[in-house]
């Protein structure tokens, strides 16, 4: 390489590449904080602290720092101060209480000290303390078992449910200094048979919504149910609303009203959670429910009810957007209607002042107050090369329009035919976007494909999220099998445009994309590599080990015992015998949601058949890693791994990744 020429970041740079998340805007409408999460490499961890914009002062700046790991801000209602979550304790049982800060730069003071730490929270309305939500307390009884026979669990039996607390708090002023003093903490839920996921209290401080669950299960979540406590009388009313209730609630200003995401309920699970999928608003005095919106997909959310209308986020293909939606059903476009992907959004309580965190085509995220950018992200990537990302479209095999995102580099050479990688999202409700963003491909080096030569196709097959409710169930008992045809069907496209080599071809993903490469690399001989990351080989299996066995009765319509024909149909190990690709196998060790057996299957099977396989398992790692190193080598593996399967490049460091 020349001097000073240009070159794509490398595995480690897109790694340090900051991730900004939890945007907060001040009621007064000039402040903004957020969480920047950054690689410190010496320690080999990532650290999360809050920052803050003050309109008056200029550029951003940290309001935490150093080893203080800080999450979730949120303002206090007078704009002074700032509460944020912040891990305590000792090694790994350390849990997360609520500190406050004020903006005059004092240091942080502890407010709660929950056993089982903090999940979220929010200020009560005039600032003299929080509402919380916290796992609750050990019984008496199961502490006096556990004395006399030891720990044990009675599955499906015995929750520690989250209950609702209220912690109030008395501003003093030491010193000249701000500082709190924790007073009562008062248990407003603790002993209820429910779960709590989300709240929202009224502009009075009167009243509390939340959606609750039956139990902390998984299973339980989509049969949530919506409860009012008033808080002077100390009632609890239990609403009666006919729906699967899931996700973010919210209270009108006037405290009449409340606006929460709905699905109607029926014996078919899959049916409830995407068919008629939408918002409604509940009226506390009548008891009227309305639908505002019937033309919007399953994604939209309510975040904040204003004085102008009811902040909403929904996605729209590769975009995701925001806006005011009213009453009438009208919404205001608060947000571009196309190259834009908003992450988060916070909006003052009089609706005349927003903070998002957004990225544009072929950017990385930053953070916007009322329309101007305050960050600056983006100047990580001068004086480098950066592939282009582009949404294209192609017709499945049966005629089904399925989009994705091609990768090319900044040279790009339209009559030259390049060697093709394919990257699969998981969920499969997700989607793949053209932005720059390891929160969403944390595991394969794009930057560094494209330096060595590749293109990189990153397919939003059905049931993938933002395309409308057919188009997410079009994969109902499908799964796998129509995903494969979606997906080679994209790459016999670009194969036709002269720009991808037939004979140079992998595929890689991970959970669910995962599930589709095993799907690939048993069912077809179309791939020169493949990858599979934490992905399922037999939902058989999986069905008795995942946290989650009802997502599989969801996509697949029925139990394994009940039907083993559309278990095999659709599982990657029914196809062992036709594997002939070269396979990576990744898996976390902790991965609850898609056990390891997944991987120890396939990784067995593949060499039965005598099929090239490598499989690596990540100590100490779930879903994704929580160590920027642990990161370097799942991609430096993948990128290794193609290189030399596809490119013909050595494999000598592979081991030691």
């Amino acid at each position: 390489m020349k001097m000073n020429e240009k070159t794509y970041l490398s595995i480690e740079e897109i790694i340090s590449l900051p991730a900004l998340s939890g945007t907060s805007i001040s009621d007064n409408g000039k402040n903004v904080v957020f969480v920047k999460r950054t690689a410190n490499w010496k320690d080999n961890k990532y650290r999360n602290h809050v920052w803050i914009y003050e309109k008056d002062k200029g550029p951003c700046y940290p309001l935490t720092t150093g080893n203080i790991v800080s999450t979730d801000p949120l303002w206090s209602p007078d704009s002074r101060n700032i509460a944020y979550l912040s891990p305590v304790g000792d090694g790994d049982n350390k849990k997360n209480q609520i500190f406050v800060k004020s903006i005059d730069g004092d240091s942080g003071v502890q407010i709660t000290n929950e056993n089982e730490g903090v999940s979220n929270f929010k200020w009560e309305p005039t600032g003299k303390g929080f509402y919380y939500v916290a796992q609750s307390k050990e019984s008496e009884a199961i502490k006096k078992r556990k004395e006399r026979y030891g720990d044990f669990h009675h599955v499906g039996k015995e929750y520690e449910n989250n209950c609702l607390y209220y912690i109030e708090i008395e501003q003093v002023i030491q010193d000249d200094k701000f500082e709190y003093q924790n007073s009562v903490v008062y248990q407003l839920t603790d002993g209820k048979d429910f779960h709590i996921h989300e709240f929202d209290i009224s502009n009075d401080g009167n009243k509390i919504v939340f959606m609750a669950a039956p139990s902390p299960n998984m299973e339980d979540y989509m049969n949530g149910e919506l409860y009012i406590l008033d808080i002077k009388a100390g009632e609890l009313e239990k609403l009666n609303i006919d729906k699967l209730l899931g996700g973010s609630v919210c209270v009108s200003p006037e405290g009449s009203k409340i606006c929460y995401s709905a699905s109607i309920r029926e014996r078919d699970y899959y049916k409830t959670h995407i068919q008629d999928s939408t918002l409604e608003i509940y009226d506390m005095n009548n008891g009227e429910v309305i639908q505002p919106l019937t033309d919007f997909d399953s994604t939209v959310i309510p975040l904040r009810w204003t004085a102008k209308g009811i902040l909403i986020r929904w996605q729209n293909k590769t975009n995701y957007l925001i806006g005011l939606l009213s009453e009438n059903g009208t919404v205001e476009m608060l947000s571009e209607k196309a190259d834009s992907f908003i992450m988060e959004a916070s909006i003052t309580r009089d609706g005349n002042h927003l903070s998002y965190n957004k990225a544009m085509t072929n950017e990385t995220f930053e953070i916007y107050l009322d329309n101007k950018k305050i960050t600056n992200e983006n100047s990580f990537f001068k004086g480098k090369l950066k592939s282009n990302r582009e949404v294209i479209s192609w017709q499945s095999s049966d005629g089904f329009e399925i989009e994705g995102v091609l990768s090319t580099p900044a040279e790009f050479d339209a009559n030259k035919k390049y060697p093709l990688l394919v990257v699969i999202h998981g969920g499969p409700a997700w989607a793949s976007f053209p932005i720059f963003s390891d929160c969403f491909n944390e595991k394969y080096p794009i930057e560094q494909f494209i330096e060595k030569g590749f293109i990189v196709l990153e397919p939003n097959y059905r049931g993938s999220s933002g395309y409308g409710n057919a188009f997410l169930k079009a994969n109902y008992r499908k799964l796998g099998i129509a995903n494969y045809d979606d997906v080679i069907s994209g790459v016999d496209k670009l194969v036709d445009k002269g720009i991808a080599d037939k004979d140079r071809v992998g595929v890689m993903g991970w959970s669910n994309g995962g599930n589709i490469s095993a799907f690939c690399s048993t069912y077809s001989s179309r791939f020169k590599a493949i990858s599979v990351g934490g992905g399922i080989t037999n939902w058989s299996t999986h069905y008795v080990n995942t946290d989650i066995p009802y997502f599989i009765r969801m996509y697949l319509g029925n139990n394994p015992w009940n039907d083993p024909e559309i278990y095999a149909k659709t599982s990657p190990m029914t196809y062992i015998k036709s594997a002939c690709t070269p396979t990576l196998i990744q898996h976390g060790e902790r991965d609850a949601r898609v056990p390891t057996p997944n991987a120890y299957e396939l990784y067995q099977g593949l060499k039965d058949m005598e099929v090239d396989t490598e499989l690596i398992i990540f100590k100490g790692m779930a879903y994704s890693p929580d160590q920027p190193g642990m990161n370097v080598a799942i991609m430096k593996q993948n990128l290794v791994w193609f290189s030399h399967y596809i490119l013909g490049e050595s494999m000598k460091d592979f081991r030691v990744l």
